[in-house]
């Protein structure tokens, strides 16, 4: 039966090991990529600086299904830390690793707190939204069918590995949410079904923080599809690994979401909102 099912998932999800870490299940794998990203390639002292990657094994730590399966525990990562520190050196990005562990455990406590709430569609807030809801535009948010190639890039990746980067998960949610106006359970229970690393924390306190209705003390937080495209993947690289025949156009052309011609229409029509 087992094996039947590593067959399942290996059909499931594509294998990309030159994109992104080939996740294979257990303690002992959760400690060899501790000890890679550690002490190999000492990349924890550079964690802050690439923290928000999108391609490859090591812009991040990738323990994050390791923590969810229990194959790692958040206070054994926490001791590496105070170790590293010890023995190599202690800096802003030593430091950063340790806070998203407290950004989990947080959301461990918050959904402990709130409970069932942060599965309503008002939140913990208790806040009431219009939303719009449309059947349609939803799949093709799933499918990478957008018109925004930063957007779709990031839905086809989650689409055939089961994984995408902190950055792409916010941007794709705040698209989904302030641009499509669709509610926002729909987008949790998505990554819900596809994530392998998901957390039923994490996942629901993201999507309540993102619609506003969370934990997020900032009112109506945007992220800009243009703006973070350019920031996030100035020269397309991203972009062009999982849309590779957007290639024949400029670089200018995809991140401003303009002359793509046999390219998909854009199924909203957002203005380029200065704050993100």
């Amino acid at each position: 039966m087992l094996k039947n099912n590593i067959e399942v998932l290996k059909k499931k999800y594509q294998v990309f090991d030159d994109l992104v870490t080939p996740f294979r299940g257990g303690e002992t794998y959760a400690w060899e990529r501790l000890n890679y990203y550690f002490y190999q390639s000492k990349l924890l002292s550079s964690y802050k600086q690439t923290r928000n990657g999108l391609l490859g094994k090591d812009y991040s730590s990738k323990f994050s299904p390791y923590l969810a399966f229990g194959n790692i525990s958040a206070k054994s990562i926490y001791f590496e830390i105070l170790k590293y520190e010890n023995i190599i050196e202690s800096n802003k990005s030593t430091y950063w690793l340790y806070f998203e562990l407290l950004w989990r455990d947080y959301f461990k406590f918050y959904s402990m707190k709130f409970g069932n709430s942060i599965f309503k569609l008002s939140g913990p807030k208790k806040k009431h939204l219009t939303w719009v809801n449309n059947k349609v535009l939803f799949e093709k948010w799933k499918d990478g069918e957008t018109g925004y190639p930063f957007i779709d890039a990031n839905m086809i990746e989650l689409k055939k590995t089961g994984f995408m980067s902190n950055r792409g998960r916010q941007m794709v949610a705040s698209f989904l949410i302030k641009d499509l106006h669709i509610d926002w359970r729909w987008g949790a229970m998505y990554f819900e079904s596809l994530l392998v690393d998901y957390d039923v924390s994490s996942n629901y306190g993201n999507w309540t923080y993102s619609a506003g209705i969370g934990a997020d003390p900032r009112e109506n937080r945007y992220f800009n599809v243009y703006k973070q495209g350019k920031r996030y993947d100035k020269d397309c690289k991203f972009i062009l690994n999982w849309i590779p025949n957007l290639k024949k156009y400029t670089k200018k052309n995809i991140l401003d979401c303009y002359g793509l011609y046999d390219y998909h229409k854009k199924i909203v029509n957002i203005k380029n909102k200065k704050n993100y």
